[in-house]
């Protein structure tokens, strides 16, 4: 039977059971059903139980989708025989989830959704399935089973706002008094929410100040539309004020007019108005926005801190507008002013004119927790080095001495200029052997490994998240150990995140999938370190996961870029192979192989190629000039904050995976250290 359905349907589970059942001896598959009676499981019943699970999932979505009594017959034969199988919630909520609006409705018998819940009450599927019924039984109007299912640490804003009407419509007015958090947003709730707040502003709840409140985050969320209506339902007073917000928000120069506006500036509503406009208008003119900071009717109507965040603004806009010797002067002579943005801008200006007489001056300018930062004492030492006096190259010899301690871009660095070795500073984290076992019999555990194992670890995820929300830390660190000994290595390299430990090598950089990389880079011409050390970046190895941009997988491929490589080496895909190791990792390394060739083997531009585009990267050796560029400054100073640290990291991973290889890697090879 169960080959047939295989066979019948083909799908992604259907071939993930093939691949279990070639797992199992042929003894252990004819005598399936035999073990599967038996209480306590070995690693092949419940590889069996897997298979079964993988063909239950079938049959059942088979049957959700045009019933007959032949697969129902199918399926249930299969189920009987699952017993206690972690994963059989999954089969019953996926069947009530699917019956959701038609056990909602009046007089139909709900209770196979009550003893659902209450089984699997504070599970991860018992919340699911409990936040989709009240959801249901609100479309059904049925308010006062709303009342009584909603459940507060269980809900959404959709939700919240069914169970306030559900309330009202069952004469608990109080509900009035929960609704301003939830009109008091940046931007538009869901409509379901329309009829409670209609009625709580006939009722005359929101005040002049929350609805003031609610305008002004509208209007600096760029919700114009949302803004102007709210301000359309303001009393007079307010309702001025808010045009003439909107006002300056649109013409910030008509902050120069502010003493015909006939409006006291010591009021909360025009201390708003004014910090906005000189932010909206130090986007265009900084220079114009900080001599209006400077009038006394301005400056006395803010509180320190405002006027400190303020300046820092303005100066960061004067920067980025080329006013650099305006923007230094004032800092110079309000040195409190000095934040890591302005000082690390001005500093990789000066960097990229390798003007380092006044990178010392700025360096000297930091505030002291800056000024100790690895970044900007490595780059003391590269100044003292340039400095080439007696004295200067000893301190630049104590500083690269303490650097080298570290394991990091800058650590490597001043390791490289002693001409040591690094210090990779690995030391496993303890963890308790017994914890580790008692994680296992935690029901939530043991389905997100099953969940795991089958492919669907998505769900595995929010199973893992809810099992160990909460945890204490001993805990986590188990969790960690437990997950990386399944070989689900991004779980390891959260637990260590989670407990800021950076010590555990094993733990946060696992030679995850090593013969697909291997294999990857052998016929790409790469080295397996430098493959690791993108995949470990990019994805952190979660072979399912999709960026914001819409980049997927271990290696982030963009779709396109993604077809286009695979077209190259007569590959036909879909976008969902890129979910595939085997799939991503030959097409991510194919990709870098091509930015390593674009750019003469250079695995710094080609690291930043892949994070930052080819034609970025381009553009930006076009405006360093022709002269060669020492490498560390270049990298530096990149433009991208993102692939600055991106570049940085690949480098250092790279001599991290290099060392749980078991090879010596050096930072930067000969070429690369001779400059860009």
């Amino acid at each position: 039977m169960l080959m047939t359905v295989i066979l019948k349907r083909p799908t992604r589970r259907a071939m993930l059971a093939l691949r279990l059942l070639t797992s199992l001896s042929l003894t252990s598959l004819l005598s399936t059903s035999l073990l599967l009676a038996n209480a306590a499981w070995s690693a092949e019943d419940r590889s069996a139980q897997r298979v079964l699970y993988l063909q239950a999932l079938e049959l059942q979505a088979l049957e959700l989708q045009s019933p007959s009594q032949t697969q129902s017959f199918e399926y249930r034969s299969v189920v009987e025989q699952l017993n206690d199988y972690p994963l059989l919630p999954y089969l019953e909520y996926a069947s009530l989830s699917h019956r959701i609006a038609e056990l909602a409705a009046p007089g139909i018998d709900h209770t196979p959704v009550d003893e659902f819940l209450t089984r699997n009450v504070g599970t991860y599927l018992g919340e699911r399935l409990e936040r989709e019924w009240v959801l249901a039984l609100a479309e059904q109007a049925r308010w006062s089973d709303v009342v009584d299912r909603h459940n507060k640490s269980n809900t959404t804003t959709e939700l919240t706002c069914h169970a306030l009407r559900a309330r009202l419509e069952t004469g608990d007015t109080s509900a009035l008094q929960d609704v301003a958090p939830l009109w008091n947003v940046a931007v538009s709730q869901p409509n379901v929410c329309d009829p409670v707040f209609k009625t709580w502003i006939a009722a005359g709840y929101p005040t002049p100040d929350i609805a003031w409140q609610r305008f002004e985050k509208t209007l600096k969320a760029d919700q114009d539309s949302l803004a102007n209506y709210i301000a359309q339902q303001m009393p007079a007073r307010e309702q001025e004020l808010a045009q003439l917000y909107m006002r300056v928000d649109s013409e910030p120069q008509t902050l120069h007019d502010l003493p015909g506006f006939q409006v006291p500036v010591d009021t909360p509503e025009m201390k708003a108005i004014i910090l906005h406009g000189l932010r909206q208008l130090a986007q265009s003119n900084a220079t114009q926005a900080m001599t209006l900071l400077k009038r006394d009717d301005f400056d006395q109507t803010l509180s320190e801190a405002e006027r400190v965040e303020l300046e820092r603004f303005i100066i960061m806009r004067l920067l980025t507008q080329g006013r650099v010797n305006e923007a230094e002067t004032l800092l110079q002579g309000t040195p409190a002013l000095i934040s890591e943005a302005l000082g690390g801008w001005i500093l990789r200006d000066a960097l990229k004119q390798q003007d380092w007489a006044r990178i010392e001056t700025w360096l000297d300018l930091l505030p002291g927790e800056l000024r100790d930062s690895e970044r900007w004492q490595y780059w003391r030492a590269r100044m003292l080095v340039e400095k080439d006096t007696r004295e200067s190259r000893a301190e630049a010899r104590e500083l690269y001495t303490t650097l080298a301690e570290l394991r990091s871009f800058y650590g490597f660095m001043a390791a490289d200029f002693l001409e040591r070795d690094y210090e990779m500073v690995d030391k496993p984290i303890e963890v308790d052997p017994a914890q580790v076992d008692a994680l296992t019999d935690i029901p939530a555990i043991e389905r997100a490994h099953e969940l795991y194992l089958i492919g669907e670890e998505a769900s595995a995820r929010a199973e893992w998240q809810h099992a160990t929300a909460g945890m204490p830390e001993e805990q986590i660190i188990a969790s960690g150990k437990l997950a990386d000994s399944w070989g689900w290595h991004r779980n390891g390299i959260q637990a260590m995140i989670q407990v800021s430990y950076w010590d555990d090598l094993q733990l946060r950089f696992p030679l995850a999938y090593a013969d697909i990389v291997a294999e990857a880079a052998d016929e790409n011409d790469l080295t397996p370190h430098l493959v690791f050390a993108i995949a470990r970046q990019e994805s952190a190895f979660m072979q399912d996961v999709r960026s914001s941009a819409g980049a997927m997988g271990l290696m982030q491929l963009m779709p396109a870029t993604a077809q286009q490589t695979a077209k190259g080496v007569g590959m036909q895909i879909t976008n969902q192979d890129l979910f595939r190791p085997e799939v991503n990792l030959q097409l991510g390394s194919r990709y870098l192989s091509q930015l390593m060739e674009q750019f003469d083997g250079n695995r710094i531009l080609a690291a930043a190629a892949y994070n930052a585009g080819p034609n970025r990267v381009k553009r930006w050796l076009e405006e360093a000039g022709e002269t060669p560029v020492p490498l560390d400054i270049w990298i530096e100073t990149i433009p991208f904050g993102e692939t600055r640290g991106y570049v940085q990291n690949v480098l250092a991973y790279s001599v991290i995976y290099g060392y749980r290889m078991g090879r010596a890697i050096e930072l930067l090879t000969d070429d690369e250290a001779g400059g860009v």
